[in-house]
């Protein structure tokens, strides 16, 4: 089972928020059947929005996050519900490339880091808050300590990772989002850096044990006190409704040019790889 834990050091400076999400990311790679570099770079924003995501407290409150950095991938769109579950779309989930020189998946090359950033908070009542930093790495994890840092005026160290098995499929994906809270000492923020440091690579971390084991590692020392355990899913929205009015708020020219030519539309849901299909009579307006 994914899940979030959120946890809160013994002498409040410091919260970590630990995702494992081995199979939502699973479920994301399937739908869109990506190589395994662009299942990293979905699977790692994946991680990071659903932690976002399930900050914003509002039930009918949801994250946005884009990303496009001008790689082969192209464009990585991810949508979290306030509860932190997660659905996702890559431009080119087909883009490939060799590993790096440290033999790892070329996230950074496929993703590129000529672009932005961009996380949209909608909260239902109003105007949605939006943030945008120009990407670091493209690597996603210092993407968003970037973020906080220049949007939210929080200091962060993130860490996000997938790792591929030789069929492509997921063996363990996850990371962290460790935040300093007002009045944290020099002495603290060293310490973290050792963990994160002592930490090492989250996914081995998470392909042999648990998502409270890496809490353990990021947090060592600090006897941290957990507050929360959310269960995460990939979970995609559409329905049969929603792509009908979508399809019928089109120019009437359109519609009208769909409805002459007698056929049935089909509409396929970007995240979900979902189809409908509309008679000319439903057209009709």
């Amino acid at each position: 089972m994914d899940e979030i834990i959120r946890a809160v050091s013994s002498d409040g400076f410091v919260s970590a928020s630990v995702i494992s999400s081995r199979e939502l990311t699973e479920r994301a790679r399937g739908i869109h059947n990506a190589t395994p570099v662009v299942t990293a770079a979905l699977g790692r924003t994946l991680a990071a929005a659903s932690i976002v995501g399930n900050t914003l407290k509002k039930p009918d409150a949801s994250l946005t996050v884009r990303i496009n950095g001008g790689g082969p991938a192209g464009s990585i769109i991810v949508v979290s519900d306030s509860d932190g579950n997660v659905r996702g779309y890559v431009q080119n989930p087909a883009a490939d490339l060799p590993k790096n020189e440290s033999g790892k998946l070329d996230v950074g090359g496929a993703v590129g880091k000529d672009g932005m950033l961009t996380v949209i908070k909608d909260f239902g009542d109003g105007e949605p808050y939006s943030g945008a930093v120009r990407l670091v790495s493209g690597e996603i994890a210092e993407d968003f300590a970037a973020y906080f840092a220049v949007s939210e005026q929080i200091p962060s160290a993130c860490a996000f990772g997938v790792l591929v098995d030789r069929d492509w499929s997921v063996i363990a994906a996850g990371g962290y989002i460790i935040q300093l809270l007002p009045g944290a000492p020099q002495s603290v923020i060293d310490a973290l850096e050792r963990n994160v440091a002592t930490t090492g690579a989250v996914t081995e971390i998470l392909k042999d044990g648990c998502v409270d084991t890496l809490v353990e590692s990021v947090l060592s020392g600090f006897s941290p006190r957990i507050l929360q355990r959310c269960a995460v899913a990939y979970k995609c929205t559409c329905n049969r409704e929603r792509f009908l009015n979508a399809v019928l708020s089109l120019d009437k020219s359109e519609l009208d040019d769909m409805v002459n030519k007698g056929e049935p539309v089909e509409v396929c849901c970007q995240f979900c790889d979902a189809a409908y299909t509309y008679s000319p009579g439903e057209l009709l307006i």
